[in-house]
């Protein structure tokens, strides 16, 4: 089983993240600002105290690992605005630090650079409110990138246009720059078959240096 390292544990997708590798048998050490707010207790759980934005703390957390996962978000839009990207500048830098020895990168990405059925982008779509462009641009601007990185293994998965708690069914579709819709045209998944596809790419690489998309 996998050494992870996991960013974000305590948010809605990073939390379901997070029970998926405990219930396969991965040891997570959750890396966390303000450990009281992890409370899950779990024999194979470590929680430690640090800062996605501090690239040492990233190599810290980083060292002897097999993955890093990033589920980190920003609440709202200028929140997103002011972590996404430089999230992604510090865990690369932090693995950098490391060599040839650093893990693999896993990042929760966004959908709104997603091409819709029409051909557009999802973030191109009329009517869209500001908060929302903001946090699909943040996750763009970071896939933009990890784009340029070629000396750090990374993945990022973008999540369909939907995503929110729900039943894990076990089930998902995926593809790389195209929205997933279902037969309705609807897009979605839930943050329970998120973490699935998530950790199944964990232990079946198949998309190192670049970004595929989940959705039933």
């Amino acid at each position: 089983m996998s050494k992870i390292a996991l960013f974000g544990a305590t948010g809605t997708i990073g939390s379901r993240i997070l029970d998926e590798a405990l219930d396969r048998g991965h040891h997570v050490e959750a890396v966390v600002r303000d450990p009281a707010k992890l409370t899950k207790s779990h024999p194979d759980l470590t929680v430690v105290t640090g800062d996605v934005l501090d690239p040492a703390a990233v190599a810290e957390a980083a060292e002897g690992q097999d993955a890093v996962i990033s589920a980190v978000g920003g609440g709202d839009g200028p929140g997103h605005l002011a972590t996404i990207k430089p999230a992604a500048e510090s865990l690369v830098a932090g693995l950098r630090s490391l060599g040839a020895d650093a893990p693999r990168l896993v990042v929760v990405g966004g959908a709104g650079s997603l091409r819709t059925p029409d051909g557009k982008l999802v973030w191109d779509a009329e009517g869209l409110p500001e908060f929302l462009l903001q946090i699909m641009h943040a996750h763009g601007d970071a896939l933009d990138f990890y784009r340029t990185v070629s000396d750090v293994r990374w993945t990022c998965l973008s999540p369909a246009a939907v995503i929110e708690p729900g039943e894990r069914t076990g089930a998902y579709r995926t593809a790389l720059e195209d929205l997933i819709v279902d037969d309705d045209g609807t897009s979605r998944i839930t943050a329970e078959d998120y973490a699935l596809a998530l950790l199944d790419e964990i232990e079946r690489p198949r998309h190192i240096g670049e970004r595929f998309t989940v959705g039933y």
